[in-house]
């Protein structure tokens, strides 16, 4: 981790729920914390007690950006929003039921460069201690 730099990253986005009748606005907190270099995690504010909680990989944001990926639970990709610009589709899979959301490509993009000035792209292993993650896997620890 960068000195100097907050080890945890919190960014407030936009989102549109799409639903066959109509799109729905939708808050979301993105956090990037540096103890937990490879995940992202997404707080949706639903109107209910407690947001809804996603966690996913970092890189799948990432490359979302550019092209379709991901599989099963979650899939981000590429799209354009009804005024032109360029966008960003997720969709949230559980047993519960599936929800695509679209947020500003450009407001992921700002997210994700803060990210990498916390700990660059390629360098989340630089930050993971293997040795207190087995034992804690372990119960060891």
């Amino acid at each position: 981790m960068r000195d100097g730099l907050p080890a945890t990253i919190s960014y407030e986005v936009a989102l549109r729920l799409l639903a066959a009748e109509a799109a729905l606005p939708l808050s979301a907190e993105l956090r990037y914390d540096a103890a937990d270099p490879y995940a992202v995690e997404a707080l949706f504010d639903t109107g209910a007690e407690s947001p809804v909680r996603w966690v996913f990989a970092r890189d799948l944001l990432a490359e979302g950006l550019t092209r379709a990926t991901g599989e099963g639970d979650v899939v981000v990709r590429p799209a354009v929003d009804e005024q032109g610009a360029a966008a960003v589709h997720l969709v949230l899979a559980s047993p519960d039921g599936r929800a695509m959301l679209e947020a500003s490509a450009e407001d992921l993009r700002g997210f994700l460069s803060d990210t990498y000035a916390v700990i660059p792209r390629g360098r989340e292993s630089d930050n993971v201690d293997v040795d207190a993650a087995l034992l804690s896997l372990l119960g060891t620890a």
